[in-house]
């Protein structure tokens, strides 16, 4: 009797080991972040602070863009002879999208022109949206009666990708998105992400830039990568608190389940 109650405690003994290594090993999966390295643009010194910050970027039209071009005039029915359905029909929003989707609208081609009924090709490359309305009106002036044109730019897209909530390509309708606005697009940095070095890739000028903001320091607005362009990538590094867990469960996974194996083996042990 004495010997199976010894035999008991010893197997209750191991088990309880057992579970204070699985808790010891959860324990190390958590990592501490310091809260200030989760706080965005630090620094301000009273409430009213002010930054100043550069003119606003105003995109300009590059080849490989796909824009909607709208005509209205005081002849409605001529008008809809350059309104394709398929553009007109479109509703602006930001939303995740698929880069392999066709997207209907007219191709900026190699040229740097778009091609319309009747009146042909128009260069409309390094214009703004704006500057293009109005060359294309100009030249419909000849076959409508105060013709009014919009152009947008359909593919304008940026990409987040990283220790963010929701990875994805974004298409902007209105052109205009700073980084803190595509962020929130991908609903925030996870509490891993660096927010003190995040990656600004851009193509300019034949040339690929590769740009790093601290969002915890207000001095981001005042950089020229804080306003996205078309087709730039963010990314977001996970800070050391991550790669650590990841290590650790790659390390002690083995070890914890050899362990919980153990104490079957002897839990069940008559």
């Amino acid at each position: 009797m004495h010997k199976l109650l010894t035999d008991e405690v010893k197997r209750r003994g191991i088990i309880l080991c057992g579970y204070v290594v699985i808790a010891l090993w959860l324990a190390s999966l958590a990592g501490c972040t310091s809260a200030r390295k989760l706080i965005y643009f630090q620094g301000a010194t009273s409430s009213d602070d002010t930054v100043v910050i550069p003119e606003p970027f105003v995109p300009t039209i590059r080849k490989g863009d796909v824009l909607s071009v709208q005509v209205s005039s005081l002849n409605a029915e001529a008008s809809t002879y350059f309104n394709p359905s398929s553009v007109a029909e479109t509703t602006p929003s930001v939303t995740p999208v698929n880069p392999l989707a066709r997207t209907a609208g007219y191709l900026v081609d190699t040229d740097g022109a778009i091609k319309l009924p009747l009146i042909g090709q128009v260069t409309v490359v390094d214009l703004t949206n704006a500057k293009a309305g109005q060359l294309i009106s100009s030249k419909l002036k000849a076959y409508l009666k105060e013709p009014t044109v919009t152009v947008r730019n359909l593919n304008f897209r940026i990409s987040v990708l990283g220790e963010v909530t929701r990875p994805s390509l974004f298409t902007i309708p209105n052109e205009q998105v700073t980084l803190p606005e595509a962020l929130g697009l991908a609903g925030d940095l996870t509490i891993y992400g660096r927010r003190d070095n995040v990656l600004i890739v851009r193509e300019e000028g034949g040339k690929r830039i590769f740009a790093r903001l601290d969002l915890t320091r207000r001095d981001a607005f005042k950089s020229p990568y804080y306003t996205l362009h078309s087709n730039d990538v963010v990314y977001v590094e996970p800070g050391k608190v991550r790669v650590t867990s990841v290590d650790r469960v790659y390390i002690l996974t083995p070890i914890v389940t050899g362990i919980l194996s153990l104490i079957a083996i002897i839990a069940t042990r008559r």
